[in-house]
């Protein structure tokens, strides 16, 4: 425990990112704290939602979610990115404790134009990976090291990632969080966002 103490204790002195603001949130799912970032090396800004007492030494639930104006804001049923971001939110709830993190990259980090331009694509029978790269765009661009900043910064050093995505978990641990458990996360999907899921499975490789 000592050397992992250490190591949030080193990483917290040198953050890249810094928060602004702290307020309260309730919403209908309960009551939270919802406090706003910047990032001091660019023009990125992020929003936690938190509840309960953030300490290094308890393994808190925790997700880096991205932002998805289609289906967190419009209710989109192409995807299940807004009933995730609820469930996660009910989960921390019940839980008593933890943290989302609401990263504005857009898209897997695209943009909310190119996005809607590789939608475009979709209609037309191309899956999410084939749309990005029929635009000469990344398949994901997305950098989840001030994410994870942004976690040590509120006190927590070990956390239970509520997550699918393997390459996040691998990004997170690189940033020096210590993941102590994945926590799956399922949604009933809508028929519409079926072949959607199947791309993230067999083309990214999440774990659904």
């Amino acid at each position: 425990m000592e050397p992992l103490t250490a190591t949030c204790s080193e990483l917290t002195a040198s953050l890249s990112v810094e928060r602004v603001a702290v307020a309260s949130l309730p919403t209908e799912w309960g009551e939270f704290k919802i406090a706003g970032y910047r990032s001091l090396v660019s023009d990125e800004e992020f929003v936690v939602l938190f509840k309960g007492e953030m300490r290094r030494e308890i393994p808190t639930l925790a997700r880096i979610h991205s932002q998805c104006l289609t289906g967190d804001v419009f209710g989109s049923t192409k995807c299940d990115c807004g009933a995730q971001l609820h469930q996660t939110m009910q989960m921390i709830q019940a839980e008593g404790r933890g943290a989302v993190v609401y990263q504005l990259q857009e898209g897997r980090g695209i943009g909310i134009l190119n996005k809607i331009r590789a939608y475009a694509l979709q209609d037309e029978g191309a899956d999410t990976v084939e749309a990005n790269e029929q635009l000469g765009l990344a398949v994901d661009l997305r950098e989840y090291r001030q994410c994870a900043e942004i976690l040590f910064d509120l006190g927590l050093c070990q956390v239970r990632v509520i997550s699918n995505n393997p390459l996040k978990l691998r990004a997170l641990e690189d940033a020096g969080l210590n993941i102590v458990e994945r926590v799956s996360i399922q949604v009933e999907p809508t028929e519409r966002a079926a072949g959607y899921l199947r791309t993230k499975k067999e083309k990214l490789g999440h774990l659904l």
